[in-house]
């Protein structure tokens, strides 16, 4: 067994390096449509997927979100970075291989049918369950309602990319009954269908070996950072020693 400590941003970056090899993320760039739905991992993940189709000189994960949790007293707005929605490029949606510039969830999902696929990042993950659920601050669910559309209406796969630091003990459908009470007062919660997929997964994916959870914290830019217990065969276990060595001194995310 081997451990290593896992910051956000490394995570997000192992998430990423994992979905370009996913196979089904590679059938809907070759025979359909691709949406990753802008957020800070799918920011990682669209360089990736990018990176892969030779176009990523063109993207930039700056300002590829549309809401995001700031420490108390951050006055980014204030500089515009925030508050100027002409900087927002809009989703990355890819169609048989070409990337369609300035595109949204919103333009292309009446044409989304089965055999496309979806990523939608999220804000909270019930590891025991395999379940994750997304704040909503639209008064018309965001982009996750839209998504839903063809996720239900369907049969396009929605893949859910979510660091481990978002997770959480309780059960979420309880989460969000609380917290979308008429009457409360605060961001909501929406549960979602659909493929979680964390650094766990990524380790599995991209190695073969197991990854488990053992701890988690840290200090001086550890903070969120988990703790993996990685296991397998000798040649998988050097595997992921060498994938998470690669990624281990991401930088933190910044605007």
């Amino acid at each position: 067994m081997k451990q290593f400590v896992v910051t956000p941003s490394a995570g997000k970056r192992l998430i990423a390096k994992a979905l370009a090899s996913h196979a089904a993320v590679s059938n809907a760039l070759k025979n359909g449509t691709l949406v990753i739905i802008a957020g800070t991992t799918n920011g990682y993940v669209a360089e990736e997927i990018l990176k892969s189709l030779g176009v990523v000189e063109d993207f930039s994960r700056k300002r590829f979100f549309r809401g995001v949790t700031l420490p108390p007293g951050s006055d980014v707005t204030s500089e515009g970075r925030l508050s100027d929605e002409s900087k927002f490029p809009g989703d990355v949606v890819i169609t048989k291989g070409e990337w369609r510039k300035g595109k949204t969830i919103v333009d292309v999902v009446d044409e989304l049918k089965e055999g496309d696929m979806i990523l939608k990042g999220a804000n909270a993950v019930d590891l025991q369950r395999k379940q994750a659920a997304i704040l909503i601050g639209h008064p018309k669910a965001g982009t996750i309602a839209v998504a839903l559309q063809a996720v239900l209406g369907r049969r396009v796969k929605l893949v859910i990319p979510v660091g481990l630091e978002k997770r959480v003990n309780s059960e979420l459908f309880s989460l969000a009954e609380k917290v979308n009470e008429p009457g409360a007062k605060g961001i909501r919660l929406f549960p979602t269908p659909g493929q979680v997929f964390t650094e766990i997964d990524a380790v599995q994916l991209l190695t073969g070996a197991t990854a488990e959870l053992i701890s988690g914290g840290g200090v001086c830019g550890a903070e969120g950072s988990c703790w993996l217990a990685i296991t397998g065969t000798e040649e998988q276990e050097k595997a992921a020693e060498k994938l998470l060595t690669s990624i281990a001194l991401e930088p933190a995310f910044s605007f």
